[in-house]
């Protein structure tokens, strides 16, 4: 049996002691009990474990099982002798470079050191055996082995580090190659955003001046020569009309920047769906009529009752309307139709247009896009009227779908929205009724923009109310002292002394404190009227003030004993 055991570490200096997974081992081969114990005695103080063996077949054995500095074999030896387990030592990769140590005590002829030599041995030592020399001997051997493995962990550990850096490396390369897709990426993207900017500006200044022509042009026949009163309605409609028109592309990009500032809000109710729809439709019409188009409308009997917002209801469907009036050639057909289907309201507007080709199926509700068509001339707008109608959609729970079997085969929208049957009529107004006639007020307008003014005053004036003009803040306080309005009509973005301060001198006068504050002004976001409403505005109104709007907060105003 092999037999091991480490021989007085304590007499080593600590930087020599290696720890207990590389520990140096030297193997000792012979077969008398007493060599072994002498020689083992002799390197007492090496600092190595000592491996034991008896025979050749228990050295091959510790050389399966470890590795060695050294090897001090005896040549005698019964069965294979030291000058055999040599040969076989040198054979095997393992253990051909560990050097071997001789120990004979009987004379060699030439032959049998050659021979030893040619085995690998690096020395012979005759028995006894100097205690010095074999000391001596074995610390070379140590030395060298200990020196090989650290370079060896060295070469390992320079050779993990050049894998970590190659590795390192690729992942950079990766890296990088990432980094240059994306931004590459990244500059053709904000190569469309730009490009669909110019286009979105382009279309925003066609859109803005296609209205201006025709005022521009009701304007020069109004004031012109006096005018048959066929000539003076039609010119009057077209004022109106386009004024209307570009309100309703001001509010679109309006509620597009509520959208995606995530402020915009609905005002849920019980509403009836023939209500809204006829709000959409009469939206809508002068387009629709404009082209020749042919619209049917078919609705459930009896009319359904939904929990919706009538307001942003009607604006979808007006959308949708206006998109399908817009891509249809004119004298086309349009259809808007409503079911209940599998807990669903399901309201389709169809056309028989230009259609939807499949690659910009799927970017059709995309801000600032437009069909083929836009391309042509032959349709228009912003190119967000699809994008908001679906927000809105969503916002209710809904979902709203394109389906379009490819160009000049038509478009088909579908608003899909959750529904339950309801008993009972609707309790949300769809739209304000014209107020009737009210006794006069005493209204004072104040604004910095002259023409805006005055034509309110004119407009106030007809309707029979005292009116009174102030261009800015200072003069509004001097008005308001003599006038002392019901109603002060206050635009905020004036120059010197704006709408907000004008007010709250205003109310520090005992009068002021019953007057009617009305904001009048372009801003219209809910930061806009929670700002007015904390200055202690009654009303808010957004330019362009609708009329119906103006008669119904002057109504709410009440009337003051005056004496």
């Amino acid at each position: 049996m092999t037999q091991a055991r480490t021989v007085h570490p304590e007499t080593l200096d600590a930087s020599q002691v290696l720890p207990d997974d590389d520990l140096v081992r030297i193997l000792i081969v012979d077969d008398q009990t007493s060599n072994l114990d002498a020689v083992d005695a002799l390197l007492s103080s090496s600092g190595c474990t000592i491996v034991r063996a008896q025979s050749a077949n228990e050295a091959l054995l510790a050389l399966l099982e470890h590795e060695f500095a050294a090897i001090i074999l005896d040549i005698r030896m019964p069965g294979m002798d030291g000058l055999e387990l040599a040969e076989i030592i040198k054979q095997r990769r393992r253990t051909r470079d560990v050097p071997l140590l001789f120990l004979t005590a009987h004379m060699m002829d030439e032959r049998d050191v050659l021979r030893g030599y040619g085995t690998g041995a690096v020395d012979y030592l005759t028995k006894p055996v100097h205690a010095e020399v074999l000391r001596s001997k074995v610390a070379v051997f140590v030395e060298l082995y200990r020196k090989t493995h650290a370079l060896a962990r060295a070469n390992a550990s320079l050779e993990r580090e050049i894998a970590q850096r190659e590795l390192a490396q690729d992942e950079l390369r990766r890296t990088n190659a990432e980094l240059e897709r994306r931004v590459e990426e990244r500059t053709e993207a904000l190569s469309r955003a730009d490009r669909r900017k110019d286009e979105f500006l382009a279309s925003l200044a066609h859109e803005l001046r296609n209205p201006l022509a025709p005022i521009r042009s009701a304007v020069e026949l109004l004031q012109g020569v006096p005018t048959p009163e066929p000539q003076f309605a039609r010119a009057r409609d077209v004022i109106v009309r386009q004024v209307d028109q570009m309100k309703r592309l001001i509010d679109d990009l309006m509620d597009v920047s509520r959208i995606t500032s995530d402020k915009l809000f609905l005002q849920v109710g019980r509403i009836d769906l023939t209500q809204v729809v006829s709000i959409a439709v009469e939206t809508s019409r002068p387009l629709i009529v404009e082209r020749g188009h042919q619209l049917r409308v078919i609705l459930p009997h009896p009319p359904l009752v939904l929990d919706a917002d009538p307001a942003r209801l009607a604006q979808v469907l007006s959308n949708l309307l206006t998109n399908a009036a817009k891509y249809t050639p004119d004298g086309g057909d349009i259809r808007l139709t409503a079911t209940v289907d599998d807990g669903e309201l399901v309201i389709a507007v169809r056309d028989n247009g230009l259609g939807v080709e499949p690659e910009m199926a799927s970017r059709i509700f995309e801000l600032f896009t437009q069909g083929a068509a836009s391309h042509v001339g032959q349709a228009g707008g912003l190119g967000v009227g699809l994008a908001l109608a679906r927000r809105l959609v969503e916002m209710h729970g809904g979902r709203l779908e394109l389906h379009s079997d490819g160009i000049q085969r038509g478009s088909e929208f579908l608003v899909r929205l959750p529904f339950e049957a309801r008993l009972g009529s609707a309790t949300v107004p769809i739209a304000e009724a014209e107020p009737q006639p009210t006794a006069a007020r005493r209204i004072l307008i104040v604004d910095d923009n002259q023409d805006s003014a005055e034509m309110f005053a004119a407009l106030l004036t007809a309707w029979g109310h005292q009116t009174r003009v102030a261009f800015d803040g200072p003069a509004a306080l001097t008005a308001a002292e003599q006038l002392q309005p019901d109603v002060v009509l206050l635009d905020l973005g004036m120059p010197h002394m704006d709408g907000y301060e004008t007010a709250r001198r205003l109310r520090t006068q005992p009068w002021g404190r019953q007057a009617v504050l009305v904001a009048v002004t372009g801003w219209g976001l809910e930061s806009d009227l929670e700002r007015t409403r904390q200055a202690g505005f009654e009303h808010h109104l957004v330019k362009p003030v609708a009329p119906v709007r103006l008669r119904s907060v002057i109504a709410e105003t009440p009337s003051r004993d005056r004496a």
